[in-house]
């Protein structure tokens, strides 16, 4: 048996005439720049966030780097976050200029630890990203508690966090200057194709995206700041608006099988902990273990695709070396990062997948 990571292929199939009908319907209108359907999903998506605004983007990476140039946060200015990310979530403060300054994360959840970010926070802080890993919304009443009163903003990264809820709130309506979205295609509500999207409740922010996106531009010909290209495609939102749809359903067949993982594995290992109050969609379905490596290899051996989000984080990484921080500054993170495994999961996948993958995993560790 073969069975892979993420099965886009599957998704596709389920929905193919729909998907194939509307993007036949973009290229015979000629309009594959701000068409309709880029409107359209950007109100379908704040109506689903429960908030004011959304403005598609043309990637998650681009959703971040523009929500701190709206901002106009830049060099001299500090940003905190996390090391176990993807490194789009530092890049983006490094284009803009600033310095992203790395934290610890909680040793249940491995999400941003409320408990620690007091200690680095500084007079050239300007912004904090708390980044809702593999889907776990992070304990965003504890971040609160934290910036209360401080001239900080919030920017949630939430590329991995599609439909997922803290406290019975979806994530997108918490009350942050922005929160961040990353369509590519593995994502929970993922394009065919890179695509991103900002949501926000602010007006003032929603039309200074717009025209950042958008060279700046009050019309085609009349630029009132500079901006970029940064615009969510016709043929991408078409694409979203009809997964958009079924992302509920989606996001409810990946806790399905991620708490059966969970049922018939947790007694003899360790997963990432739920934050207290969230509610995950498991984008990705982490197993810890030391031996980590070594089983990765032998599940391969048995056509069971597996991943590590993340094996490095960015700390240790060559990029950010010139940032002078060194290993054993984040011993919680690193550990993660040393034990992480990320198992099959998909909205397709079925019971028969699930158990092949387990049983080969007490195979492996000779557990019965």
């Amino acid at each position: 048996m073969k069975i892979p990571l993420v099965d886009l292929k599957g998704q596709y199939q389920e929905i193919s005439k729909e998907i194939d009908k509307a993007v036949q319907k973009v290229l015979v209108s000629g309009r594959y720049i701000q068409g309709p359907q880029v409107a359209q999903f950007e109100k379908n998506f704040a109506k689903y966030c429960h908030a004011k605004y959304c403005v598609g983007v043309s990637s998650g990476t681009e959703a971040l780097t523009v929500a701190l140039r709206v901002l106009g946060i830049g060099r001299g200015d500090e940003v905190i976050t996390v090391p176990n990310t993807f490194t789009a979530t530092a890049e983006a403060i490094i284009l803009v200029g600033a310095t992203p300054v790395f934290m610890d994360v909680d040793s249940k959840t491995f999400n941003m630890n409320p408990k620690l970010l007091d200690r680095v926070i500084t007079k050239k802080t300007k912004a904090v990203i708390p980044v809702h890993l593999h889907g776990n919304p992070v304990d965003m009443d504890g971040i609160f508690k934290v910036i209360k009163n401080k001239k900080i903003a919030i920017i949630e990264d939430a590329a991995q966090a599609h439909g997922a809820k803290y406290k019975g709130r979806m994530i997108g309506s918490l009350g942050s200057d922005f929160t961040c979205f990353s369509f590519y295609p593995a994502k929970n509500l993922g394009g065919m194709g890179d695509a991103g999207a900002i949501v926000t409740n602010n007006r003032y922010y929603d039309q200074k995206i717009r025209l950042l996106i958008d060279h700046g531009r009050t019309n085609h010909f009349d630029h009132v700041s500079i901006g970029t290209t940064a615009r969510l495609d016709t043929i991408q939102a078409a694409v979203l608006s009809i997964k958009l749809k079924l992302l509920d359903k989606w996001n409810k067949s990946r806790r399905k099988w991620a708490n059966y993982y969970r049922e018939k594995l947790s007694n003899k290992f360790q997963f990432e902990e739920e934050t207290v109050g969230g509610e995950s969609v498991y984008h990705v379905l982490a197993i810890l273990t030391q031996q980590r490596d070594k089983l990765a290899e032998f599940l391969r051996s048995y056509g069971i695709e597996v991943g590590i989000h993340y094996p490095k984080n960015l700390h240790l990484q060559p990029a950010y070396k010139y940032l002078g921080y060194k290993k054993g500054d984040f011993k919680v993170a690193e550990s993660f990062a040393e034990r992480t495994l990320s198992l099959p999961l998909f909205p397709h996948i079925t019971k028969d997948q699930v158990d092949y993958v387990i049983s080969n995993i007490k195979k492996y560790f000779k557990i019965r």
